[in-house]
């Protein structure tokens, strides 16, 4: 219903994406270190939208279908799931996007790119999952939505999304990689962005 539409889902995370990239570049120089830092960025940031999009829309997803989960008999994960596929539906476009960014920065594609879909697949289970669990949560308990907002927020920060995960210190990487979402962001960056990582 909005006048832009579509653009807004790729606006969001191209302006996080100019902010961040001055941040890490500029100021705190830690992109100046990492091979591919910016398109690296760049898709991390799209990869994980689409998971705080999905999983933020499907915590009350269940419950603002009151009315039509009360009067029909369907699978009560139909409305999860729904959100998280058009979720999905706007990652495939943004992720176009993401991979003109990364040619035209130079990265050369490899037999690798080959490998994406298996870890976009594992993304796409992960984030199904979340959202319906959290759906299903948000039922019964309705601080879910706004606990999840400030976990999801955490997660952003916890995952090698800003940063890989050669810097983090040798004592904090088993943490950070007990985070689901750190094995998928670091493998999509060997196979997409450096295969020496």
């Amino acid at each position: 219903g909005t006048v832009l539409g579509y653009v807004w889902s790729l606006v969001r995370p191209l302006m996080l994406f100019a902010v961040l990239l001055f941040v890490f570049t500029k100021i705190i120089r830690l992109g100046s270190d990492v091979a591919n830092y910016p398109v690296m960025l760049l898709l991390n940031i799209v990869l994980f939208s689409f998971f705080q999009e999905a999983t933020q829309n499907a915590v009350t997803s269940v419950a603002a279908q009151e009315g039509v989960v009360r009067k029909t008999q369907f699978p009560r994960l139909v409305i999860p799931l729904a959100v998280v596929f058009t979720a999905f539906f706007n990652l495939c476009l943004n992720l176009l996007v993401v991979f003109v960014f990364i040619l035209a920065w130079g990265v050369d594609p490899t037999w690798t790119w080959l490998l994406f879909p298996l870890a976009l697949a594992a993304l796409f289970v992960l984030t199904a999952a979340t959202s319906t669990m959290l759906s299903v949560l948000y039922v019964r308990f309705r601080d879910v939505a706004i606990i999840w907002t400030v976990l999801a927020q955490v997660l952003f920060y916890a995952s090698p999304i800003l940063y890989p995960i050669e810097i983090v210190p040798e004592q904090y990487r088993s943490a950070i990689m007990i985070n689901p979402l750190a094995p998928i962001f670091e493998q999509i960056r060997v196979w997409v962005l450096d295969p020496n990582a």
